[in-house]
């Protein structure tokens, strides 16, 4: 919503959220300067309604919605572990866009991936992808690889900033300060991220681009390789997925 209201393309008078809570209803009314009402029934005239609850409030809200929903409402989930299959069979005459956004959305540098439903049209995947665009990146893949989404954009922002923590506390451990071995750490990340964004070079070119033979970063990698952290980091992922798999499942 943020992103959606910062671009300017839609104005404030043009949103209204459904929140029970009246003081979280009075906080998004201040900042954003957005309609609000506890009532989902009051979102009939919407053509886009973003469900953005937790999975387990997803029932009881599909149930208040599903007395209204219609043809010509697009719903957009952002319920992690609902697959589309649960979603039509809750909603069965509105159309229906799925999303796995992850939480660096909220910078504005967020990585959304997103797949339609039988009934939802083209024009709805690209309502979807406008939305989520406008806080990062969104890219149309098919819900079979959403597990591996939910792992990778997921849950590796976690896993970034779990090596962001090891490289710090390794420096503040050898005398570092803490705040500046975090600073340096940190900033080595955004900006390691930005080069290979803006010059699309792979990790294995970029890496070979700043070993010297012989040097500091040879080093550093051969000493990764041989304590296995490439294995490491590939069992973190199989782990998320497979998680994800079974709350797909449930």
């Amino acid at each position: 919503m943020a992103g959606v209201l910062k671009s300017g393309e839609t104005a404030p008078d043009d949103v209204t959220v459904c929140e029970k809570l009246p003081e979280r209803r009075d906080d998004l009314r201040a900042r954003y300067g957005i309609k609000t009402t506890p009532d989902a029934s009051a979102l009939r005239g919407a053509d886009v309604v973003v469900l953005a609850v937790k999975p387990q409030d997803l029932p009881a809200a599909l149930a208040d919605i599903a007395g209204w929903a219609t043809p010509r409402h697009l719903f957009v989930s952002i319920a992690a572990g609902w697959t589309l299959a649960r979603l039509e069979a809750a909603l069965p005459s509105a159309r229906v866009t799925r999303v796995m956004p992850n939480l660096p959305i909220l910078a504005g540098e967020g990585m959304a991936a997103f797949t339609l439903g039988t009934r939802a049209t083209r024009g709805d995947a690209e309502t979807t992808r406008w939305i989520f665009s406008r806080s990062g990146v969104a890219e149309e893949l098919p819900e079979s690889l959403f597990d591996g989404v939910t792992a990778l954009s997921g849950s590796g922002p976690a896993f970034f900033a779990y090596a962001l923590r090891a490289y710090a506390k390794a420096a503040e451990a050898r005398g570092m300060p803490a705040e500046t071995a975090s600073r340096l750490a940190l900033q080595t990340l955004v900006g390691t991220a930005a080069y290979l964004r803006q010059t699309g070079q792979t990790p294995d070119d970029f890496m070979r681009a700043v070993a010297s033979p012989k040097g500091t970063t040879e080093a550093g990698l051969k000493a990764l390789d041989a304590a296995g952290a490439e294995g490491v980091l590939a069992r973190a992922i199989d782990a998320a997925w497979d998680r994800s798999a079974e709350l797909g499942r449930a």
